[in-house]
């Protein structure tokens, strides 16, 4: 048994040429879901031209349903038989072509449809494109199962994370560019759609075909509600989850990005101005925590990365504010370095948190003897779902309407770019800044009190190796 958990510590299960499809999968996977979650809130505000109580409406329907629903789906796929194409493999390759057709239709809405007939619709599509997103995310979960060498895996996570985060921003690229030719803003969102959708699911079918699954699971048929009650008994899950609540609320931060491009740039197409600076940093940040994880746990990492946010954040405010009432162009660079530097944020946030919830799957697996890759982040998704349901829903009336806080201008046939004054602004500036940095810092807190790291993670992870192979030889 000891000298399977060396081999399992030495050996490497991931082949290159795998590893490099199974990354493009899941560059091209989250660049049509970056597609939606950067531009479908500015589709709705400035395309369909939705009040900011419709908006709002939408926005928390879209964050209801998908969720209660996502119960089952999560039920489901844990409890799903293995077959020798693995449990998350074929998910990936059959949701596909679901996400690549609804992701168009997320930027399409027929002309004819107006009032309550268009909000069907529009949620339709909308809780569609959550429910396929949802079998889809097993491209990403497939990456705790393809080595049962921890620190492969922990690389797989990593690397993916980095790609994931460069292919989040690459929408931002296809818009600048598709901006520049064509000027209406609907017209440049439906194409860019198209583009993303296309790739995106030939990467997807290509990528999900290579990948292979190499670590065990039971078949052993049990209660699926009780997984949901091994993860809210588990001390270090709840680290996890008052974590996710709190960092959810920066959604009126990033609901923003679009709207400050158009009000700063005059154009949400050139919001790529703002997010590649920020996508760049979200990078070599994850780099960065990569190397520094030599030297430092996660748990000290992620805590420390919080206190920096609100540093950086609050130093970009300072900078945006005084570019904005001074005009002097030496800070508007300044300012694109500042976002640089917030990005180095976004690395921790965007890395770290996978590698918490792969340590507490082995160990409830260790306890219980279930895997719960699905389970877990639908459990860890109740505290996101309502404070992110809350940000969505205030995030529109924060930002227009009569009684906002912002006062955006709303474009509208007669004036389709319309001119943001100063204050809405320096308002806008301070919700994209100040208030994520302080929502992330936050986030940190409940970290203090999880204890899943160094040689206690080793200990759980080398005891699941045990408990697999005693499973395999019964």
């Amino acid at each position: 048994m000891e000298n399977e958990i060396r081999k399992q510590e030495n050996e490497k299960y991931v082949k290159s040429s795998e590893f490099i499809l199974y990354l493009v999968a899941v560059f091209f996977y989250t660049n049509m879901t970056g597609m939606v979650g950067n531009f479908r809130n500015a589709y709705i505000v400035n395309v369909l031209r939705l009040t900011d109580s419709q908006a709002s409406l939408y926005n928390t329907l879209l964050s209801l349903i998908p969720f209660f629903l996502n119960f089952f789906i999560a039920m489901y796929i844990d409890g799903r038989k293995v077959g020798k194409k693995g449990k998350f493999r074929p998910l990936g390759l059959y949701a596909a072509v679901p996400i690549g057709v609804l992701l168009v239709l997320s930027f399409f809405t027929p002309k004819f449809l107006t009032g309550t007939l268009m909000m069907i619709y529009i949620v339709t599509v909308g809780v569609s494109y959550a429910i396929s997103t949802n079998f889809g995310n097993s491209v990403n979960m497939v990456a705790i199962v393809m080595t049962p060498n921890m620190k492969e895996r922990d690389n797989v996570l990593s690397l993916r994370s980095i790609v994931s985060a460069v292919g989040n921003s690459a929408p931002l690229v296809i818009l600048l560019v598709i901006g520049l030719i064509w000027k209406d803003e609907g017209t440049q969102y439906i194409i860019g759609a198209g583009l993303c959708g296309v790739v995106g699911v030939i990467a997807m079918l290509l990528g999900m075909s290579a990948v292979r699954e190499r670590v065990s699971y039971t078949d052993e048929k049990k209660n699926p509600f009780l997984g949901y009650k091994d993860i809210v008994t588990n001390k270090y899950a709840w680290s996890i989850i008052a974590s996710d609540f709190l960092r959810s609320f920066r959604n009126i931060s990033t609901y923003l990005g679009p709207f400050l491009a158009a009000a700063i740039l005059g154009s949400t197409s050139k919001f790529l101005l703002f997010g590649l600076p920020t996508g760049i940093g979200t990078a070599v940040g994850m780099l960065v925590i990569k190397i520094l994880l030599k030297k430092f746990n996660s748990k000290v990492l992620y805590i420390a990365s919080g206190i920096y946010s609100v540093i950086i954040n609050t130093g970009a405010f300072a900078v945006g504010y005084l570019y904005f009432t001074g005009g002097n162009k030496v800070l508007q660079i300044v300012f694109i370095a500042a976002l640089f530097l917030i990005g180095l944020q976004f690395g921790a946030s965007n890395l770290l948190p996978t590698m918490f919830q792969a340590d507490v799957l082995e160990d409830i697996e260790l306890k219980t003897g279930k895997r719960l890759d699905a389970t877990l982040p639908t459990v860890i998704g109740v505290g996101t779902m309502i404070s992110g349901t809350i940000a969505t829903a205030l995030a529109p009336r924060i930002l227009y309407g009569e009684h906002s806080i912002i006062h955006y201008i709303q474009p509208s046939d007669l004036d389709p770019n319309p001119v943001q004054s100063l204050k809405t602004k320096i308002a806008m500036l301070f919700f994209y800044t100040v208030f994520h940095g302080l929502m992330m810092f936050l986030a940190g807190v409940p970290f203090f009190f999880y204890k899943l790291t160094g040689q206690t993670k080793e200990e759980i992870h080398n005891a699941v190796i045990r408990q697999r192979e005693q499973y395999n030889n019964d």
